[in-house]
């Protein structure tokens, strides 16, 4: 509990006191914006930002974008040590450096995107040599230390897929020496992925391998990508039969009810598992290319907010009892049978709230919203009443009132995010009980899932 005693004793609260609300409305989510993005660029190395690898005591690359500072010597509370670079994690906060900058590069900007695809090619470069002399590495492999080189961890073939998104995405902002770094970068994943998008994987949250609905998904966007680039990088052969075969993946996830996370475990998992409904859905649609109105995932998505929120539930969290007190909420975690907070020593039960869950839930509720104003319609079908309906919109609703019902829900996640945080500091995890923030501290994927939720409401970009 080393993060919740160094949080109530900096906001000096006592154990019975609550803090007002840092924003009152959502006029400050543009300036908090620009303030979580300096938060999040600090775990973004340069020429001149070098981190130290606090066990072995490497020098950072330029590029290397760290999970979190934290690591067990300096955080109480946690056996983790986090100061790495899982590609998945780069490769969206990339994406949120890209958008930040609007439409031209700000100073300085297209450097750490050029940083970005460099160390990128560095730790592609690095694990094709290991793999010489350790079969078991292969181009999928999901974490380098702070110089580049493959840490001792899993093969999980959706990083490959979402990094390669980014370098799309940043491709307008690369010089013409990087921009050929790229290429090869693409090529080289590309060949991969479509070497292995037929088979298991580890999945998003790096417990199970098997058929996983992410990285299906963010595959899928990737080819898709590839398929309509007018960069002038070559679209390879077996392109259109991967996008093909995966879009028919995809549908075998549904059980009738909801969009299930994994497919064909191995080890299998148990009924009981508590592994579904599983958050990791809607990172599909974000990250991946399941669209923000299919009825299916909507379905989903409102089993997933009523398990945590809903008082009748047996995974609900307290704190959201007492945030829909307070006006906003509700948190949501990874899956009902999470246990894991940072530590894997202690034999704590019952999971807690995640930062970037919830940023993904409502990131999901302004999407929608822009849908229904560009369509001018609601999507509300026998699969997706559910979902309308937790915010207020039913058969009746036109067009307009129900995108802001969507937005509101949103807004008030996104509040209670801003609510619990650390003076704008987000940690991994939020206390399922009290709500203080715990597990490793500064996660850079909360950071960019918060800027991405924002940019979905505002349509602006940071400018950071």
């Amino acid at each position: 509990m080393g993060t919740l005693n160094r949080t109530r004793a900096q906001s000096g609260l006592g154990d019975g006191e609550v803090a007002k609300p840092a924003i009152a409305g959502n006029a400050d989510l543009d300036v908090i914006a620009q303030h979580m993005f300096a938060l999040m660029m600090r775990n973004v190395t340069s020429a001149g930002y070098i981190i130290v690898e606090p066990v072995g005591g490497a020098l950072s690359k330029p590029g290397c974008v760290i999970a979190s500072p934290s690591y067990p010597r300096i955080t109480p509370g946690i056996d983790q040590d986090y100061v790495f670079h899982w590609v998945r994690d780069a490769a969206i906060t990339a994406i949120e450096i890209a958008a930040a900058q609007g439409p031209a590069p700000a100073v300085g900007g297209a450097q750490s995107l050029i940083d970005y695809v460099t160390f990128s090619r560095l730790c592609q470069e690095n694990v094709q040599e290991a793999a010489k002399r350790d079969t078991q590495l292969t181009l999928g492999h999901a974490c380098f230390t702070v110089d580049g080189r493959p840490r001792p961890w899993s093969e999980q073939s959706d990083g490959p897929a979402l990094q390669t998104i980014a370098v799309i995405g940043v491709y307008d902002r690369l010089d013409a020496p990087t921009r050929a770094v790229a290429n090869e970068l693409i090529r080289i994943n590309l060949d991969y992925l479509l070497g292995v998008y037929r088979q298991a994987t580890m999945n998003l949250w790096e417990e199970h391998k098997g058929l996983s609905f992410f990285a299906r998904s963010v595959q899928l966007r990737c080819f898709r990508e590839i398929a309509a680039n007018t960069l002038g990088i070559p679209v390879p052969a077996g392109t259109d039969a991967a996008i093909a075969w995966l879009a028919d993946a995809l549908d075998r996830h549904w059980n009738g009810t909801a969009y299930l996370s994994v497919l064909d475990a191995d080890p299998p998992l148990a009924a009981d598992a508590g592994y579904d409904f599983n958050i990791d859905v809607i990172g599909a649609c974000l990250y991946g290319a399941v669209p923000p109105t299919d009825p299916r995932l909507l379905a989903t998505a409102a089993k997933l907010r009523a398990q945590w929120a809903d008082p009748a539930s047996a995974v609900f969290y307290r704190i959201n009892g007492d945030d829909a007190r307070r006006g906003f909420g509700p948190l949501l975690g990874r899956y009902p049978g999470d246990i894991y907070d940072g530590n894997t020593r202690d034999a704590e039960q019952g999971g807690h709230p995640w930062a970037l869950c919830s940023c993904n839930l409502a990131e999901l509720y302004y999407r929608v919203a822009n849908a229904v104003d560009a369509g001018g319609r609601v999507p509300l079908d026998e699969l997706s009443r559910d979902f309308f309906g937790q915010v207020g919109v039913g058969a009746g609703t036109a067009a307009a009132p129900a995108a802001q019902a969507l937005r509101t829900a949103g807004d008030a996640i996104l509040r209670a995010i801003v609510f619990h945080s650390n003076h704008l500091e987000l940690s991994e995890q939020f206390d399922n009980t009290s709500g203080y923030e715990k597990s490793v501290r500064n996660l850079t994927w909360s950071y960019a899932a918060f800027l991405s939720a924002v940019r979905a409401r505002t349509g602006q970009a940071v400018e950071g």
